[in-house]
């Protein structure tokens, strides 16, 4: 056994008062850290369909790719009008050759010696010269024209894929909307079976029912419990698969705008004068032909000549100076025009004239094609839209009456005037018109903005 000294037991005295007083002095500390309140979480987005119009727009890579081969087909259009322009070079140069250990006479310098290569013109040579060149010929004017339809097809392929991301985006964010709806209609189904079951069982302990009605009433209570768990993973997924859409990352919390549910729709001429001026499917056909149009006349240009211009202005001569010895002027300029008549080249011009004339006529097949398409679908669209319209007030009406018809049944069941089969029956008519109703809305809403998108007004 340990036994300690008088020393030692004061000295643990001590420490252990020293050790008290520390942690006193530290306590008010640790309760001011714990009294800290806890970060609250942020509040959940809120959402309109434009602005998830506008986040899915930069957000999804394909209309990313589609928005770049738009902005590189403008620059392009840009660089095809500048090549029409003179282009302006300041050449610089210093040139040495051997000599072949001879003489010349030199126009600016008299006899100096001879360069070995008989293609330069001194053993010393310096350039210093500013060059302005030109070319006219039809086939800039055509490059321009293609370069201009490129432009205008790029601009309309990123607009059908503008339609495609809304189409995408309605479906999601109506989709959410109403897998969220549905979502509490199961609950409300779910709570409504649960009450059923407890009115069984107070009928079949007043000897008012039968036990098989109890045991009915709780298969349907099972039942809508497993729909709820259905209805709420369905509700997670559709809101995961937005915010990948949406988000950087897709489990940021949002709300939803639902809107109005029943928006006007425009009239048929209203639209079909619109799809004529923006529909995107005809803009490219337009702009394709266009280009198949260019490159023919870029094919008959291959007959005609092209004007080179050159002005150059600048030195070259033996000395880098703007005189040489016996102040000799080196400083000046000269002009060219060059003009190269094509005379035969094996019918190889008119070969491709008939290659990009064979392509135009397809382009013209494609144009009548699309129009042929555009009125079908104009036509298709619209009567979606209006059918799927109209149905929005016979949904909310059958939901109406399928809610009243269940009311009705439970009380005749209470009264001993209706079978439990009779409820379970309006339950699920219920929970059916309910659900087709919310199925209505996101058609509708699907069916307009396919409409808009269609006539380019959305």
């Amino acid at each position: 056994m340990f036994t300690a000294s008088p020393n030692q037991s004061a000295a643990c005295l001590l420490l252990l008062g020293a050790a008290t007083a520390i942690a006193q002095g530290a306590s008010p500390a640790r309760q001011d850290a714990t009294a800290q309140p806890a970060p609250t979480a942020q509040p959940p987005i809120t959402i309109t369909f434009e602005e998830a119009i506008h986040r899915a727009e930069a957000n999804e890579p394909a209309f990313a790719s589609a928005r770049a081969d738009s902005r590189s087909a403008a620059l392009d259009r840009t660089m095809a009008r500048t090549a029409l322009l003179p282009s302006v070079v300041y050449h610089n140069q210093a040139l040495y050759t051997q000599s072949n250990g001879q003489r010349n006479s030199a126009g600016q310098t008299g006899m100096q010696q001879a360069p070995i290569f008989i293609a330069n013109n001194a053993v010393h040579e310096y350039a210093s010269q500013a060059s302005i060149n030109d070319t006219i010929g039809l086939a800039g004017i055509a490059a321009m024209r293609k370069a201009d339809a490129a432009a205008a097809r790029a601009s309309a392929e990123l607009e059908v894929a503008r339609r495609g991301l809304l189409a995408a985006v309605t479906n999601l964010y109506y989709g959410a909307i109403a897998a969220e709806n549905k979502l509490a209609v199961a609950d409300r189904a779910q709570k409504e079976a649960a009450e059923f079951s407890q009115l069984t069982n107070q009928r079949e302990k007043q000897r008012e029912s039968a036990h098989a009605d109890v045991l009915k009433a709780q298969l349907e209570q099972q039942q809508k419990q497993r729909d709820l768990d259905d209805a709420r993973l369905a509700a997670e997924k559709a809101r995961l698969e937005l915010g990948v859409l949406l988000f950087p990352d897709p489990r940021t919390p949002f709300t939803l705008v639902a809107g109005d549910a029943a928006q006007p729709l425009p009239t048929h001429d209203e639209a079909e004068q619109a799809a004529s001026k923006n529909n995107p499917e005809l803009k490219g056909a337009l702009a394709a032909l266009r280009e198949s149009n260019a490159d023919v006349l870029a094919a008959r240009a291959a007959y005609l000549p092209d004007i080179a211009l050159n002005y150059t202005y600048g030195i070259d001569a033996p000395q880098f100076a703007v005189n040489g010895p016996d102040r000799v002027q080196n400083l000046g300029y000269s002009a060219s025009v060059t003009v190269d008549v094509p005379i035969w080249d094996w019918l190889a011009t008119q070969h491709k004239v008939k290659q990009t004339e064979t392509r135009r006529d397809a382009a013209q097949v494609a144009l009548t094609a699309s129009q042929r398409r555009l009125i079908a679908e104009l036509d298709e669209r619209y009567r979606e839209a209006a059918t799927a319209r109209g149905q929005l007030d016979s949904l909310d009406a059958s939901a109406q009456t399928a809610a009243e018809s269940l009311r009705l049944t439970k009380m005749r069941y209470t009264g001993g005037e209706a079978t439990v089969l009779e409820v379970v029956d309006a339950q699920n008519a219920l929970t059916a018109a309910e659900n087709a109703r919310e199925d209505g809305r996101v058609r509708y809403q699907a069916a307009r903005v396919d409409l808009l998108a269609l006539t380019g007004t959305i």
